[in-house]
Formats: structure tokens, C-alpha cells, sequence
């Protein structure tokens, strides 16, 4: 086999993995009612692509051809494992499975139409409140974003093992607890909203800053996450919070194609070239942001969407109204009283007041987030502006050895560079 027949293989099987794991794993669960074994089927299947689209080309149908692979052999497995079908745990799902191998995958127009119920069944899935919260969200990441194991370990700062175990764990729950395959009724609709809300910002989070590979952003997490929150958002059209967390998401991820300059390296908030920022997305999440506080409901969504508008809404760095944003963390931090809130806000104190008056608001923070990134970057950022290089020095060093991406080290590499060059 040639080089560029398998790297033309193996970039499109990543491809179709990172854009389409959800909603085939979606499709396939519903057909085969167990969602231990859509996934194995799922993942052998993106296994097989590797090979048989090396040799025999990538077909022009590649969706259709990993859901008739995955069908199949899930099916075969049922059978071959007649006993273990009996005594297999099924999803109870509201309608029968799809006979047709990939009848949902005939087009583009009926892969849309048909695919994006499943997802929402597959999310509420995941969420449902007989899992326990950290197994929700590390669920929802392996099988509705399709992160990896090890990816979803980093965010979480465990072992690999022990979140494997956590995700297995989670869909023998899924099974044996009877978790219906469903999206809830109306009436219960409105208590499981903020499970799936939370989920779907962390998803959304996983692809906005990365946890590892060379880029800061996962463009097509993102993309995901705001699907399936304008999916919400369109469910419930009277509640608030989706249309918040949705506004908050277009404003962040407006910003995408700024963050990183032509070579790949990070690009700071305030050195962004503001002309790249999509307009369109801003427009819209500001529109969200009006929609959800029309309600008049102060969520920390809603606030944080404000904060948002608000940098989106500045034509430059220097036209930024700080007074504003620090108004709105101050709201933000008696509402939740998180002390991550407490550290963006010093860094908007900072901007507004200068680097000593944020410094002093990080004051017993160390004994409540320990080892946290964005603290130590925080930290390092502030005592180089105050002139105290060599204390930042140490900081952006500890800063470096707990970036996530290759983006984010690379850049702080430059700033230690910059320090000891002075």
C-alpha cells in the first residue's frame, strides 16, 4: 500500500470520527438497544475503515459504510451470543429500531433530518439523573462528543484507568437501572435541564480550550456542543438557560479563527485582530443574550453571556468597558460563589485598576484550586507586570508544565524567553 493512500485513509477516517461519532453511535444505540454494544461495534468499525479504505479507497458514502459495518457487526454479536442477548440488559426505546442498514443515511438531507432526535435521545441518555454527575459528563464526552478515554482522564485530572472504569461503570448503570432511551416528557423536561446544561458546557469547554494535540480549539467539539444546545434551546423556547448557554457559546467560539496567527501560535484577547472575529455569531449571541434576559431571571449563564457580549461588543482592546465586566464577575461571584469566578475577576480588576489590585483579590486561592492553571498563568501575568520578573519567571514556568495544548505551551515558552532575555 502507498503512502498517500493510507494517510489519504487514515485523515479521513478522522475526519468522519470528529464530525460524525455522536450521531452515528446515536443512530446505532437506538437500532441495536444497548449502548455498550453500538459503541464496541461503533469503535470496530472506525477500526476496519483504517484498513479496508487503505486498500480499497474511501467510499463515497462513509457515513453509510461505518453504520452498515457497525450494524452489522453488532448484529452479529447478538446472535453469535444468543445467550448473552437474552440475558443482556436492552434500552427501552419508545419505537422500533430502523431496519433498513443505513436508512438514515441515504443523503445529506435525510442524514440531517433523521440524525439529530437520535442525538437528543443519546444526551438525555447520558445525563440522566440515576448516573452520578462526574459520570454524566465523562459519558456525554466519550460518547456524544467522542473524546477519548485518555483526553477526558486529562480534563478530569485522573488516571486513565480509573476513568475507563468510570465510563464502564456508567453504561452497565445505563443498562442494568433500565434508562430508558428516550427524551423525557414535558413535565419532566424542565428538572433535567441543568444536568444536561452543565454537560453540554463542558463539552463545549473541551473544545474551546483543549486538553492536548497541537491547537487550542477543537473547532468541530464546539460546533457540537452548540448544536445540541440550539437543539435545547429550540425544545424549551420558554426557559431561559438554554438560550443563555447557547449566547454564551456563539460569543465564545465567534472568536476562533483569531486565537491562533497563521503559524498556529496562540494570540492573546487583547492582540487579536478583531476583523477575523464572526460577525454573524456575535450578532447572533448578543441576540441570544437580550432573548434570555428578557425573562428577567438572573442565571450564571446569563451573566457570563453578558461578560461575553461585552468583549465581542468592543471594536477594540483598548475601547473594552472593564468597569462593566468587573460589575457583572462581582454579580457572577455572589450568585455562585466559585472561586474561579473570583480569579477571572481580578484579572478584570486588573485591566480596570492595574495588576497589584488583581494580585491582591488571587489572596487564598492556592489553598481552595491548588495547582490550577489559569491561577499560575494568572499570577505570572500580574507579577510580570509588576515588575517582580523572576517571581513570574517561576509562575509561567509552573504554568508551562500544566498547559494542556502545544499552542499554549509554545506560548508560554515565548514569554519565559522574553523574561530572560530582559
Amino acid at each position: 500500500m502507498n503512502d498517500v493512500a493510507a494517510d489519504a485513509a487514515k485523515q479521513a477516517v478522522e475526519r468522519v470520527f470528529s464530525e460524525h461519532w455522536g450521531r452515528l453511535l446515536a443512530l446505532l444505540t437506538g437500532q441495536l438497544r444497548s449502548l455498550e454494544i453500538a459503541e464496541e461495534s461503533l469503535a470496530d468499525a472506525f477500526e476496519q475503515a483504517v484498513r479496508h479504505w487503505e486498500r480499497d479507497g474511501v467510499p463515497d458514502r462513509p457515513k453509510a459504510w461505518l453504520l452498515t459495518t457497525a450494524r452489522r457487526r453488532g448484529l452479529d454479536r447478538l446472535r453469535r451470543e444468543a445467550t448473552l442477548a437474552r440475558k443482556l440488559p436492552l434500552l427501552v426505546v419508545d419505537t422500533e429500531p430502523e431496519r433498513g442498514a443505513d436508512a438514515a443515511l441515504v443523503g445529506e438531507e435525510a442524514d440531517a433530518a433523521a440524525i439529530p432526535d437520535e442525538r437528543l435521545r443519546l444526551l438525555f441518555t447520558c445525563c440522566h439523573p440515576a448516573l452520578a454527575s462526574e459520570a454524566r459528563v465523562a459519558l456525554t464526552l466519550r460518547m456524544v462528543g467522542g473524546l477519548t478515554t485518555a483526553e477526558i482522564a486529562r480534563a478530569f485530572l485522573v488516571s486513565e484507568p480509573t476513568m475507563a472504569a468510570r465510563i464502564t461503570r456508567a453504561k452497565k448503570k445505563v443498562a442494568t437501572a433500565g434508562i430508558p432511551y428516550r427524551v423525557p416528557t414535558d413535565a419532566d423536561l424542565p428538572d433535567r435541564l441543568g444536568g444536561v446544561l452543565a454537560v453540554l458546557y463542558l463539552v463545549f469547554t473541551e473544545g474551546h480550550s483543549a486538553t492536548s494535540g497541537a491547537s487550542p480549539v477543537r473547532a468541530a467539539l464546539c460546533e457540537e456542543a452548540i448544536r445540541l444546545t440550539r437543539v435545547v434551546s429550540d425544545l424549551l423556547p420558554t426557559e431561559p438557560e438554554p438560550a443563555a448557554l447557547l449566547a454564551l457559546m456563539l460569543l465564545h467560539h465567534s472568536r476562533r479563527d483569531a486565537r491562533t496567527d497563521d503559524e498556529g501560535q496562540l494570540v492573546l484577547l487583547a492582540d487579536q485582530d478583531r476583523s477575523r472575529w464572526n460577525r454573524a455569531e456575535i450578532e447572533e449571541g448578543v441576540a441570544f443574550v437580550e432573548h434570555a434576559a428578557s425573562f428577567r431571571r438572573v442565571s450564571a449563564y446569563l451573566l457570563q453571556a453578558a461578560i461575553a457580549a461585552e468583549h465581542a461588543s468592543a471594536r477594540s482592546a483598548a475601547e473594552t468597558d472593564w468597569a462593566a465586566i468587573v460589575a457583572l464577575y462581582e454579580r457572577l461571584e455572589r450568585l455562585t460563589g466559585s472561586p474561579v469566578v473570583r480569579l477571572n475577576r481580578a484579572v478584570a480588576v486588573a485591566e480596570r485598576e492595574g495588576p497589584d489590585r488583581g494580585f491582591a483579590l488571587l489572596a487564598g486561592l492556592d489553598e481552595v484550586l491548588g495547582d490550577y492553571q489559569p491561577l499560575r498563568l494568572a499570577r505570572a501575568d500580574f507579577l510580570r507586570r509588576m515588575g517582580e520578573r523572576a517571581a513570574a519567571r517561576l509562575e509561567y514556568a509552573r504554568a508551562r508544565d500544566l498547559a494542556g495544548n502545544d499552542a499554549e505551551r509554545a506560548f508560554l515558552s515565548r514569554r519565559l524567553a522574553e523574561l530572560d532575555a530582559d
